[in-house]
């Protein structure tokens, strides 16, 4: 492996032999300028678009990649997109993405919103999911489960870097909208100032997919909002750069 990827993640879960999967950071072999890091991936924040297409390329090549990132344009919905290798003119606008083809690649761009990847047990298909509070709490995730067409007993789950839930305050509706689904997502939030409360993304998702059916849960446990080596949209703004996470059958 190329040795600028020694700062990205690989997932330490049990996934089948086939089953890949990385988490880019802020430093790779990218060409991004201040305040973007080095690495930007993101379309839609503000970096000149030759930039992006220029890091995008030198991800495929790191990783050796079957083929180019099937892309999506996340407007944080729960639409699943069910995609193969080979693109089309535009980026579904989906918010999650499926599929049993080897040699695609499923990838999610986030910044402090949580990605989500998951995979069968015999590596069959897997999936990708942007979560973040709107799409969890309207049901991305168990439409993907739903979408994978699988028993969820036999499919594991990957929690990728998100705000930690010390650094992400939200207001009383965002808290009324989990407790509305579930009452258990109590547990999920801390009372801070009047009519605010600290919001644990993670474990909000853990408790969907277990309702879902989804045991096998690993990951969690990050914070991108006090780790420098993610892009955080609450700590930069809107010229936050995104970082990918990544999911692919070998061909």
């Amino acid at each position: 492996m190329h040795s600028m990827t020694d700062a990205w993640l690989f997932p330490d879960w049990p996934a089948p032999r086939g089953v890949h999967a990385a988490v880019t950071t802020r430093d790779g072999p990218g060409v991004s300028q201040p305040p973007f890091g080095r690495f930007n991936l993101g379309l839609r924040s503000g970096e000149d678009e030759q930039t992006v297409r220029s890091n995008r390329g030198a991800l495929r090549q790191s990783l050796a990649l079957p083929a180019e990132p099937r892309w999506l344009r996340q407007v944080h919905g729960t639409t699943v997109a069910e995609l193969g290798p080979l693109p089309g003119p535009h980026e579904p606008e989906a918010d999650a993405a499926v599929s049993h083809l080897q040699g695609t690649v499923l990838a999610i761009l986030t910044a402090d919103c949580l990605p989500v990847l998951l995979c069968a047990d015999d590596g069959s298909i897997m999936g990708a999911a942007h979560a973040g509070w709107r799409g969890l709490v309207a049901g991305v995730l168990e439409n993907t489960v739903e979408q994978m067409q699988m028993h969820p007993e036999n499919l594991l789950a990957w929690l990728g870097p998100c705000i930690g839930a010390p650094s992400y305050e939200v207001g009383e509706e965002v808290r009324k909208a989990f407790l509305h689904h579930d009452p258990a997502a109590a547990s999920a939030f801390v009372p801070t100032r009047s009519g605010h409360w600290l919001c644990d993304l993670a474990t909000l998702a853990r408790q969907r997919l277990e309702a879902a059916g989804v045991t096998r849960i690993y990951g969690g446990g990050f914070d991108t909002r006090t780790d420098a080596r993610f892009y955080s949209y609450r700590g930069e703004g809107a010229r936050s750069g995104r970082f990918a996470s990544l999911i692919w059958l070998e061909p």
